[in-house]
């Protein structure tokens, strides 16, 4: 193998390492960029480690077979991912306009992947090497192996292994399943022979019914919405690697089946991985167009755990990466940081050290190391188990050695701080350290709402969880002579939410004089508990009827009300204000949100007469000098990520 080289992506390449053929050939949705932070880049790496042989076709003009045929018809099979987002999540906003730049292409381009990326690239596959073995896996398979709800379409579609005629389904991470297919495959064994690997799904003409749990069909979906939430909640219960059964969901007269989940790597396993000889940087052939932007928050930032057993019902975590925390070692940790600090571009800055949750370094409780997550509870919610072990003392070991290393001036931590795990800590050193060293002036964290009807649809904690956590916050920046600030990130039109619920966040957000910078409407992301009551308008845990807000107007209304002070959200705040009976928050005293229009002196005069004012409900606690209002998150154009702010606590 050429050391320090990109793995091929032409005949030229092959040929300068001396290759005829390829075992697998990778087709991917995005930019090929060697980077640990890339699906596809740690696959074809852990692949290579095996000892196959691995070429690289990123964002190929899937118009024509010509960029699928460049290296020719490889040997095992293809690989597929439409990227490390969901193509349609890519493409258009929560409110399903078509965006107009893409962070994983060249010069930030949008449009360079088909919609439904996956089945289009299986497509053209099958046109251009008829019958062979294709592998597909990434978030958007993975999201979607089941009959799912497309908000796309606004429709149940199938599993996205019929749809695209692929030969087996990986899902979750993949190093494991990928190299156990790889292997089978090497040795001879027929596609439709390899059955029993965990972590994969494939279709079958019968299944072994004492040994699987059998869902509601694709046609029963679509019938009843009922059927649909029953079949969300078995998925999300028996999504365990250790007790988890198989699943089995018949389309038509065939059966998708899913094997239990893969376990989750362990922390040898993880150091290997991230061991390998990426390149840590995007292929040359994107210089001329500006580079790939994502690789701007990653390049300079260290991968340290995977999992969360946070759990929140908007995130797609649970049923991709799981619900068990699993972490590398320090001391792989220490030699990434160090290598970092040689790169020539490197300023002494390394931009965050977490992962899905940045403060969760271990599993939840030692039961998850043999029993998996609890089948039908939550770590943290609606409180914290008692059996949870709440400690930061390994992370704060990690930091500090980070921060003792030659030529790093600062360690920041920017994918987020699970706030009710950490204030419920008992011990503050970590807090402190965090405040003292960790915090670029400005804190993200994501209560997402303040209606605790709405947290508990988000399987988030009370709204007096993070007020407390925000006082403690103040107060210790205030003991350590610092003033730094609090970014919340929040959430309109949220299944639960109501528009009294949406007032309500804005009048806490004027009391705490906070002005969010960055906000998201509620996005039905395939693979999420959330996005089956906005499709089902139930919980289905409880099977309750839950409120979803889903006319374009109600969710503009309820997205608008967070940023209240927008002179272009005026009439949107008008209009809620008066559908809700509100009437008392439009005018000039200081609780109000907006002041009356012009010509409505008369009902403003009513108003300052008969008016009461509004004092909410529950206790919002005030941040001295009113802090949270100087959060300036980035102005963005709505959370790309297919399992929604994946790595924010």
């Amino acid at each position: 193998m050429m050391k320090n080289d990109f793995l091929p992506i032409s005949k030229a390449d092959m040929e300068k390492r001396g290759w005829d053929e390829l075992d697998f050939l990778y087709i991917v949705g995005d930019a090929y960029v060697d980077h640990p932070s890339f699906g596809h880049a740690i696959i074809s790496r852990v692949l290579e480690s095996h000892g196959y042989k691995v070429g690289i076709v990123a964002l190929p003009d899937w118009h024509k077979t010509d960029d699928f045929l460049r290296m020719g018809r490889p040997k095992l099979g293809v690989l597929v991912t439409a990227g490390n987002i969901d193509s349609m999540v890519n493409h258009y906003t929560a409110s399903k306009k078509k965006r107009h730049d893409d962070s994983y292409a060249p010069g930030n381009r949008a449009g360079m992947r088909p919609d439904r990326a996956t089945i289009v690239y299986c497509n053209r596959i099958k046109e251009a090497f008829g019958n062979i073995p294709i592998l597909i896996g990434g978030v958007e398979a993975s999201l979607r192996r089941f009959a799912h709800y497309d908000y796309w379409d606004d429709k149940i579609r199938r599993s996205i292994l019929f749809d695209s005629r692929a030969s087996i389904l990986m899902y979750g991470m993949g190093e494991k399943q990928i190299v156990a297919i790889a292997d089978r495959l090497r040795n001879g064994d027929d596609i439709s022979e390899i059955t029993d690997i965990p972590g994969t799904c494939y279709i079958a003409s019968e299944y072994d019914m004492n040994k699987s749990v059998l869902l509601p069909s694709f046609e029963e979906c679509v019938e009843s919405k009922r059927s649909y939430a029953d079949s969300c909640r078995i998925q999300y219960y028996e999504q365990n690697p250790y007790i988890g059964k198989t699943l089995v969901q018949k389309h038509g007269d065939k059966f998708l089946i899913q094997n239990p989940p893969m376990p989750p790597l362990e922390t040898d396993e993880l150091d290997e991985v991230y061991a390998l000889p990426y390149m840590k940087n995007y292929h040359p052939i994107y210089e001329k167009d500006g580079g790939i932007p994502a690789i701007q928050e990653v390049k300079f930032s260290l991968a340290a755990n995977r999992g969360c057993f946070g759990s929140c019902n908007f995130c797609a975590l649970a049923f991709h990466q799981g619900r068990i925390v699993t972490s590398r070692s320090d001391e792989s940790l220490i030699r990434e940081a160090k290598e970092m600090v040689k790169d020539k571009d490197f300023k002494g800055y390394i931009h965050d050290v977490g992962g899905p949750t940045a403060n969760f370094r271990g599993p939840a409780c030692k039961k998850q190391l043999k029993l998996g997550a609890c089948k039908d509870k939550q770590c943290l919610f609606p409180k914290p188990c008692s059996n949870m072990e709440i400690s930061h003392k390994k992370y704060l070991e990690l930091l500090r050695r980070l921060r003792n290393i030659k030529g790093v001036k600062k360690v920041f931590i920017r994918s987020g701080i699970r706030f009710d795990y950490l204030v419920n800590d008992t011990d503050d050193t970590f807090f402190y350290e965090l405040c003292r060293h960790h915090v670029s002036g400005q804190l993200k964290v994501a209560p997402e709402h303040i209606s605790d009807n709405v947290l508990k649809y988000m399987g988030k904690p009370e709204n007096s969880v993070y007020n407390r956590f925000s006082e403690k916050f103040y107060k210790i920046n205030e003991k350590i002579g610092k003033k730094q600030y609090l970014v919340p990130y929040l959430m309109s039109s949220h299944p639960g939410s109501t528009l009294k619920d949406a007032i309500n966040l804005a009048v806490y957000l004027k009391e705490h004089n906070i002005n969010p910078q960055q906000v998201q409407d509620f996005y039905p992301t395939p693979g999420t508990i959330s996005t089956c009551m906005f499709y089902t308008g139930l919980d289905p845990f409880t099977m309750k009827k839950v409120y979803v807000p889903k006319t374009p107007k109600e969710k503009h209304m309820q997205r608008a009300l967070l940023q209240f002070r927008n002179p272009e959200n005026y009439t949107l705040v008008y209009d809620a204000l008066t559908k809700a009976g509100r009437t008392d928050l439009i005018g000039y005293q200081n609780r109000c949100l907006i002041r009356p229009p012009k010509g409505d002196i008369l009902n403003e005069q009513r108003r300052n007469k008969n008016g009461t004012a509004f004092n909410g409900k529950g206790s919002f606690s005030k941040n001295k000098g009113g802090a949270e209002s100087r959060g300036r998150g980035t102005k963005g154009k709505g959370n790309k990520s297919g399992t929604r702010r994946n790595n924010r606590g």
